[in-house]
């Protein structure tokens, strides 16, 4: 490992424990950092455009630290160059790379920010990034659930409560209600995102700077929508931001894991309501006869594993004002619970899209009792009798039930929203909304 950039000591060399010590504190920052770095180079662009203003950096100087950090990260990308053990983070990376190529100048870099505001700006544009992801694969997993619905709005479909089979429903139902609710998670990451977007750069280690930095500079160059005022309060809300976030993420695959319950059983042989398409299964290893929907059990599992980043990220929180190094172990737990959660929600539109629905065996799934509800609204519209009699009525008189026709009492099913109103136009235009 580099000489740390905080190290008092002039000599480079160490004993066995004090680089067991290193490494300890050291975590494994440098390889998650290989997920920021890209963030904290953009940063340090702005930061060094931000001293040029103020007179700290010639504007000659900013420009050349400016290709120096674009190469950096040409490089960085190219696999020219590698952040490994040789360096604390990546901040040290940066810092070094600088010094290596420019001398003296490399060195002015850090003026006027410390490391606590470093990785909160990387961190916060790295959340950013990732909260737009997240709202345009609920915007994918919308569009492809409407289009669905649409296309299968009068399909017959069960409906279940308590896993008892209930009323008559229809998969345009099914496909709606994921329309919506991935809707209302694009829109959450919106609002998560305009709520975090505020710019910590220039706020040092909590106490600010005797510079007068331009802030409001940094703060529209990094795409920030208002600056983060308080100094201190950057530092008090860092592992709250982040739990913002993953909290965001939490909505979307609490709906997914919901999802993929029912799929899991619409699959089985039991229902045999849809077939999982070839990509999304698997085999056995023993059993040649198994069509496993092991893609669709490990989008259901998804969900845990984000409720496990989120504790563990929530439990390091319990802190006094200002940084403390426990902070550092926020860094993982983000970067863990996005990543993974990105990569799963983007195959769900492929999974809905490319999976096949039994429609014979879905209505030979209806039976009469199925129809209780929509011949007790019969008799209060017919009969004119009160609701509570008619369902009496109905209990009482199993005997008097008969097999329907499922497509009528979907199309009689005319509440808004409901089988045979589905405001499907609705959903949609929130949808372009959201897109605008």
């Amino acid at each position: 490992m580099s000489q740390p950039l905080w190290s008092k000591e002039s000599t480079k060399s160490k004993s066995r424990l004090s680089e067991d010590i290193m490494l300890f504190m050291s975590g494994r920052d440098v390889i998650l950092d290989q997920q920021l770095l890209a963030f904290d180079i953009q940063a340090s662009k702005a930061h060094a455009e931000g001293l040029a203003r103020i007179g700290v950096l010639s504007e000659q100087e900013s420009m050349i630290i400016n290709q120096s950090l674009d190469q950096l990260l040409k490089d960085f990308e190219k696999g020219q160059f590698i952040l490994d053990e040789r360096f604390e983070d990546g901040h040290s990376a940066i810092e070094w790379y600088l010094t290596d190529k420019l001398g003296e100048l490399g060195k002015k870099i850090h003026t006027g920010r410390s490391r606590n505001d470093q990785v909160s700006v990387a961190t916060r544009l790295f959340c950013c990034e990732s909260l737009k992801q997240l709202n345009q694969l609920c915007l994918d997993v919308s569009f492809t659930c409407l289009k669905l619905a649409k296309q299968h709005e009068k399909d017959v479909l069960p409906g279940y409560t308590h896993l008892q089979r209930a009323v008559v429903s229809s998969w345009g139902l099914w496909f709606a209600s994921f329309a919506e609710a991935f809707c209302d998670n694009a829109k959450a990451a919106q609002q998560v995102l305009e709520l975090i977007g505020s710019n910590p750069l220039g706020s040092a280690a909590g106490y600010g700077v005797n510079l007068k930095l331009d802030r409001d500079y940094t703060t529209k160059t990094l795409g920030f929508n208002r600056l983060q005022i308080n100094p201190m309060y950057v530092q008090n809300s860092r592992g709250k931001v982040e739990l913002q976030v993953l909290g965001c993420f939490k909505n979307a695959l609490l709906d997914l894991r919901r999802m993929a319950w029912d799929l899991s059983l619409f699959s089985t042989g039991e229902y045999n309501f849809i077939e999982i398409g070839n990509d999304f299964s698997t085999g056995s290893s023993i059993m040649p006869n198994k069509h496993n929907p092991d893609a669709v059990e490990l989008m259901r599992a998804e969900y845990a594993k984000l409720v496990g980043c989120y504790a563990e990220l929530e439990s390091l929180l319990s802190l006094p004002s200002g940084y403390q190094r426990d902070l550092q172990n926020t860094k993982e737990p983000l970067l863990k619970g996005v990543s993974s959660s990105l990569q799963c929600l983007q195959l769900v539109p492929h999974l809905l899209v490319g999976m096949t629905i039994n429609h014979k065996q879905c209505e030979q799934a209806i039976e009469a009792s199925m129809f209780a509800t929509d011949k007790a609204v019969e008799l209060v519209i017919e009969d004119g009798m009160a609701f509570r009699d008619a369902y009496r009525h109905i209990k009482d008189n199993y005997q008097e039930l008969e097999e329907r026709q499922a497509e009528i009492s979907i199309e009689q099913r005319t509440s808004p929203g409901s089988c045979g109103n589905l405001l499907l136009d609705r959903i949609e235009k929130r949808l372009k909304e959201l897109l605008d």
